[in-house]
């Protein structure tokens, strides 16, 4: 009993600090934080007009009934686990520049699941369906429905990025040494999980025989390759503006960020592969089912909206792939920087509204109707981008400091005995 209580009073003494620490900052810290505030608040206003007029106000349609939220919502599931390319290093091979960063990966994961949800909530049109998603609770047609087990991975893949790191965060506050032998089967777990909440994610599409586009048994090996590329990528950036923001000068070594593209570069390759190798079933057979390539790819009865996007796309990936795949240049910041912004514009362009979209296009029916996002969509799914930054922002603002030292129980008993009257 004595332990519990004092667990509970380390717990609440941690969380009241690190309360206080998010509340501190610089300039640039409260500018940042309010743009992102005043982003989620035009997002939300947005989402109000939604909910009350319903989904008729967006773009969507019967035909083409997902869009610009589900392609973010996919592409945002894959961002979430690319960070088992830290972990895995990090953990099972113990490669010293990641370990030191792997949190912070995390932490990334963690807040991109975040985001994931929330394009699948503003995307079921009324917030009183959201409690049907609540696995146990809802109604969810489970185990048969495969947004059910989506829901479920989601969530457990959620708990660990989140569970994991503050366990191991609340430890280097205390200068404690982490119990491995309790944490480390949670850090396994996270590293099959990390491909199971995209592996369920592609069973959402290619589980669905009337739409030949996604109705291929590739699609999980793609959409995974994908995401080793997308994620890392915008890791490797957002590491980088961490390392110049930061007053903390937090280590993140050029070493482990020239790791982390050198495994860009195996995962470019497998997806540029795997999709050729669709392009050449769909192509070289000729059947009825390569109208949504068609539409993709050259356009279809005179409509052609997604041809320029998605030969941008491959043109990005291409180059991205070449830029990662040579050792010079993927080891020159300016040139790895390149790439990876071509990697994740180009990535989310062919696996979001390049992918999405073209299941519905043309529908069973063989009729045409193509969808392109309005300003109701846009600025919510802005919001949803801001809430997911934000939530990172303050998740930094409190493991930074912890992990360069700048931060912990001991420095905080100094400045205690500091102020107490000699």
């Amino acid at each position: 009993m004595e332990k519990l209580r004092e667990l509970s009073n380390e717990t609440w003494h941690f969380y009241k600090r690190t309360l206080i620490l998010v509340a501190k900052g610089s300039t640039l810290y409260y500018a940042w934080c309010l743009s992102l505030i005043a982003m989620m608040v035009a997002g939300f206003l947005f989402y109000l007009k939604q909910h009350e007029l319903g989904l008729i106000a967006t773009n969507m349609n019967d035909q083409v009934s997902w869009g610009l939220y589900i392609a973010n919502f996919t592409y945002l599931v894959g961002a979430a686990a690319a960070a088992v390319l830290l972990v895995i290093p990090s953990y099972v091979y113990h490669f010293k520049p990641i370990k030191e960063i792997v949190v912070l990966g995390e932490l990334f994961a963690a807040s991109s699941i975040v985001m994931a949800i929330l394009f699948v909530i503003v995307d079921l049109g009324r917030i009183d369906r959201v409690w049907h998603m609540i696995p146990f609770v809802g109604s969810m047609n489970f185990p048969q429905s495969l947004l059910a087990w989506d829901v479920l991975a989601l969530n457990g893949y959620l708990f660990l990025n989140l569970f994991i790191p503050i366990y191991l965060l609340v430890k280097f506050y205390y200068r404690k040494e982490p119990n491995w032998k309790f944490i480390l089967p949670f850090i396994l777990a996270s590293i099959p999980m990390a491909v199971a909440i995209h592996t369920v994610t592609a069973f959402l599409y290619n589980g669905l025989p009337a739409r030949p586009f996604w109705n291929a048994s590739i699609l999980a090996p793609r959409f995974l390759a994908s995401a080793f590329c997308s994620g890392p990528a915008i890791i490797i950036i957002i590491f980088q503006i961490i390392r110049k923001v930061s007053s903390y000068h937090i280590e993140i070594e050029d070493e482990a960020l020239f790791k982390i593209s050198e495994l860009i570069a195996y995962s470019m390759f497998l997806n540029l592969f795997l999709l050729s190798a669709e392009l050449f079933k769909e192509y070289y057979s000729q059947t009825v089912h390569i109208a949504s390539f068609r539409y993709l790819f050259e356009g279809l009865h005179g409509h052609n909206q997604l041809v320029p996007w998605i030969w941008a796309a491959m043109t990005m990936n291409v180059v991205a792939f070449i830029i990662f795949l040579i050792p010079a240049t993927r080891k020159r910041l300016s040139t790895l920087n390149l790439g990876c912004i071509l990697v994740i514009i180009g990535v989310w362009i062919e696996k979001g509204p390049g992918f999405v979209i073209p299941g519905f296009v043309p529908d069973p029916l063989g009729e045409i109707f193509e969808y392109i996002p309005n300003l109701l969509e846009l600025i919510v799914s802005f919001g949803i981008w801001a809430t997911g930054l934000l939530i990172f922002t303050l998740l930094m603002k409190v493991a930074i400091p912890i992990e360069t030292g700048k931060f912990t129980h001991t420095e905080y008993e100094k400045e205690v005995m500091a102020l107490r009257p000699r």
